[in-house]
């Protein structure tokens, strides 16, 4: 419940501090006075966006602070996952500041609108006409049938559930595109593959090919220049060979004269083995040199190919051909993993079909068994609401679509009077029909879930006299267990309250603010005597304002 609300700098409250208690409490005051500026304030602690020109100076900041009671609302698991720490007086804190920045505070810890606006829907329910509108909505209605019908937990589950095959659903469906896209180039990704494959690619085959084929391809050139080359060095009286030999055989006679000329033969020694190693090296180049035409040939056709290959898919190499290779083999690979990934997904979706049917089944059939409870209880409620021969026929059919809450849609039907036609809700219900069935609504709900302080914004519209009355009790039945308010205009619904507050505009030098007052016994017999009889106060309209307040 909330305990306190203060108030500074917002629209025309310059500084408000007021208290609140259990109960049952009413607010009352003239059109215009500030009953709006006081929602408005507890909006923005309900986390709705700031308007910079509802500060009231606007060189200072705008602040909002309320303290609510939540031992018995079971939310420590709440701070706990959003890392806030819990105090049984939580306090949620707005400041506007002149900047137009906006901060809010829940226990002194800075939190963003988002959490703050998932807090207070544990906290506080401002009822206004347009949630009275909202009562036409088929989602606000199934809220209703399934508080009654106890379907929460199942939701829960089947929501969890249709959240896995949603996701599942959707990767299903993408891989059964990819597979209809690779399937239309299956066919042309596989004849590449293969090509490249048959091709039997190695690295570096290339060069060595290219070498081979220019030495089959010259070797004529080659062989003549091997030979004139071994015949120079082999020649029997001018060969290099045999001139070295000579040239060495010289150069020992006299290495006895001089260590220059043995050094001389030495290194004639080291060029004569060299060069004999040359000449065997020739000899064996001539030996294995064959012209062949056939290999020329082959070796010309596999270099052809390679080339065409390459040029086909615009690469200067074998290693460039072996990549494309391996990611073609995956994309064939890939493929066939895909009718695998697809059988086992389409198994996973089914699986989940089944336990969302199982538990849409479970929540229908629990809706099914509340309707009649809801209808029962809306009927008794608005009889004393003087609706006697109100009527509802509440349908619910399913359909084969996986609905967030579940597999049904709903026709909230509703006749006000004997011999009318039944028809939608939205269509056939007056304001004022609408604002009593809301409050019957509320009253039992709150039998069946634990709603948050309630706030009823002129619910009364479109009532009064005896009708009026009942309102208020029912409002103060509800009030036994959760804290009610109820901004109003009639003294029947006033004069029911446990505390009474008024707000009012006073003016301080040349300027206008508005005041909420706790209301003493004495003040409240005449605010509901005013509210019965205007300004001027009759002695009647005194003692109309006791009987109701007794």
């Amino acid at each position: 419940m909330i305990t306190s609300l203060s108030i500074k700098n917002y629209a025309l409250i310059e500084k408000l501090s007021i208290d609140f208690s259990k109960g049952f409490s009413i607010i009352t005051g003239e059109t215009g006075a500030g009953k709006s500026i006081i929602l408005g304030a507890l909006g923005l602690i309900q986390g709705k966006r700031a308007d910079l020109s509802s500060i009231k100076n606007k060189d200072e900041k705008c602040v909002i602070e309320a303290h609510f009671e939540i031992a018995k609302y079971h939310l420590a698991s709440f701070f706990k996952e959003n890392d806030i720490d819990y105090e049984s007086d939580t306090i949620i804190r707005r400041e506007i500041l002149p900047s137009g920045k906006s901060r809010a505070f829940i226990n002194d810890s800075p939190v963003n609108l988002q959490l703050l606006q998932e807090l207070s829907l544990f906290l506080i329910d401002i009822h206004s006409q347009q949630q009275t509108r909202e009562l036409s909505d088929e989602n606000v209605q199934f809220e209703i049938i399934d508080a009654i019908a106890k379907n929460h937990s199942v939701i829960l589950e089947y929501q969890l559930d249709l959240s896995t095959y949603k996701s599942n659903k959707s990767k299903l469906n993408s891989l059964i595109k990819k597979q209809a896209d690779a399937l239309k180039e299956q066919e042309y990704h596989t004849f590449l593959w293969k090509e490249l494959v048959a091709a039997n690619l190695k690295p570096d085959e290339q060069e060595i090919l290219e070498a081979d084929f220019e030495q089959l391809n010259n070797v004529e050139i080659i062989k003549e220049s091997l030979d004139k080359s071994l015949a120079i060095a082999n020649e029997e009286q001018i060969g290099v060979l045999q001139n070295l030999k000579e040239i060495k055989a010289i150069l020992q006679k006299i290495t006895p004269f001089s260590l220059d000329y043995a050094a001389l033969v030495e290194r004639i020694s080291s060029v004569l083995i060299e060069f004999d190693d040359i000449t065997q090296e020739l000899n064996r180049c001539a030996d294995k040199l064959i012209n062949d035409p056939e290999q020329l040939e082959l070796l010309n056709q596999k270099l052809q190919l390679l080339y065409n290959l390459q040029k086909k898919h615009q690469v200067d190499s074998i290693s460039g051909l072996l990549e494309i290779q391996s990611q073609l083999g995956a994309s064939v690979a890939e493929l066939e993993n895909l009718e695998t990934d697809i059988a086992q997904l389409t198994d996973a979706v089914q699986e989940k079909e089944r336990v969302l049917d199982h538990l849409a089944i479970q929540i229908h059939d629990n809706r099914a068994k509340a309707i009649p409870i809801l209808s029962q209880k809306l009927i008794t409620i608005l009889d004393t609401l003087g609706m006697p021969n109100v009527r509802f026929d509440i349908q619910i059919k399913q359909t084969k679509a996986y609905l967030a809450n579940g597999k049904d849609e709903m026709q909230f039907l509703f006749a006000a009077n004997k011999g009318t036609d039944f028809g939608l809700l939205k269509k056939v219900a007056s304001g004022g029909e609408m604002s009593r069935i809301m409050l019957a609504v509320k009253a039992i709900l709150a039998h069946y879930s634990k709603l948050p302080t309630l706030i009823f914004d002129e619910i009364d519209t479109g009532v009064s006299g005896e009708i009026a009355i009942k309102m208020g009790e029912i409002m103060k039945e509800m009030s036994q267990t959760m804290q009610i308010f109820a901004i109003t205009h009639l003294p029947q619904i006033a004069a029911k309250g446990n505390a009474h507050f008024k707000v009012f505009k006073s003016t301080v030098g040349e300027a206008t603010q508005s005041e909420l007052k706790l209301l003493t016994n004495e003040e409240r017999v005449v605010e509901i005597a005013q509210m019965l009889s205007g300004t001027v106060v009759s002695d009647s309209a005194l003692n109309h304002a006791k009987a109701l307040l007794n």
